[in-house]
């Protein structure tokens, strides 16, 4: 169990967060109604989290799949400018995965195009980069289709002998799966294979139905997860395990945009757990992270290293 006033004890190892999946562009409306203009940016949940951890000061990778085309190009280049390694990712006979959102200072609503992000094969450096990472990092899109889900199920494999902690981010939408798979069945056998979950509470009426934050954490706990965090919204988040709950209300008070809010936020959790902090402390500081992507559109800012965070957040 992973008690909230204690840090977690990771074993010495090169990098701190690998995140695997989605690398693709978030075409983001102009305006709050999506009739306007659309302007590109860089995207994909684990690419979102990769990122914003090396802009926080800490060490990422990010295993994906992109197409060989300008978009891909565009995502790759974007990668470098930040100096991630790219060796990760893979160049695929497939379109470069696209996702259309209406700027929204809610819940954004996705319009998904997916061809690439799904074609990530297992390498044996893939498993190398992640018996040397501290956390690994995927989400339900990348165990809602075929080779990547396979590649994961390995990974997972991988990072229990190799003592790297497991974190899952639940975000289920019943359309990115075949219509002849249960999703929901499978993301419960996943969910109880984690270490730490992320949902939002959003991610959790879509897996279990419309219930309260104390009875869906309930359900994570009991599928098998040490850890879970809520996202809240506005009413902040609730992290518990089988023992404790910790209420922390958003550091946000300016929002223009809400897409990769809670990429940030995990950026700034994971970034601050592998530093030492306690878990209550890290996710202070992934909410700080949260709250100062919020002020801008896209999902990756140029945020301050986390140092900055704590003294403009005047937080400890």
């Amino acid at each position: 169990m992973f008690a909230l006033d204690k840090s977690i004890d990771f074993a010495k190892k090169k990098n701190d967060v690998l995140t695997i999946g989605e690398l693709l562009v978030d075409m983001i409306a102009m305006d709050y109604n999506g009739s306007g203009k659309y302007q590109r940016y860089f995207g994909g949940a684990p690419a979102n989290i990769a990122m914003n951890v090396k802009r926080l000061g800490g060490d990422s990778l990010i295993a994906s799949a992109v197409g060989k085309d300008y978009m891909g190009d565009f995502l790759i280049d974007s990668l470098k400018e930040s100096s991630i390694d790219v060796s990760l990712v893979q160049r695929v006979d497939e379109s470069t995965s696209m996702v259309l959102l209406n700027r929204s200072n809610g819940t954004p609503t996705p319009i998904f195009y997916r061809a690439a992000d799904c074609q990530l094969n297992y390498t044996d450096n893939i498993g190398m980069a992640l018996m040397d990472s501290k956390i690994m990092h995927f989400s339900s899109w990348s165990i809602s289709k075929k080779p990547i889900r396979d590649t994961i199920k390995r990974l997972i494999s991988i990072a229990k002998e190799s003592e790297t902690l497991i974190c899952f981010d639940p975000n289920y939408h019943e359309f990115l799966w075949g219509n002849d798979e249960d999703g929901v069945c499978y993301m419960k056998s996943i969910i109880g294979k984690s270490d730490i979950v992320k949902p939002s509470e959003d991610d959790a009426a879509r897996i279990f139905g419309v219930d309260s934050p104390k009875n869906q954490i309930s359900k994570f706990l009991e599928l098998g997860a040490k850890l879970v965090i809520m996202t809240l919204g506005k009413d902040g988040l609730i992290v518990a395990n089988e023992d404790e709950v910790f209420k922390y209300q958003t550091l946000a008070n300016e929002v223009t945009d809400t897409t990769g809010a809670g990429d940030a936020f995990l950026a700034g959790f994971y970034t601050a757990l592998v530093r030492g902090y306690s878990i209550k402390d890290a996710v202070v500081l992934g909410s700080a992270t949260s709250a100062y992507k919020l002020k801008y559109v896209g999902a990756v800012v140029d945020l301050p290293n986390l140092e900055e965070l704590k003294n403009i957040y005047q937080l400890y």
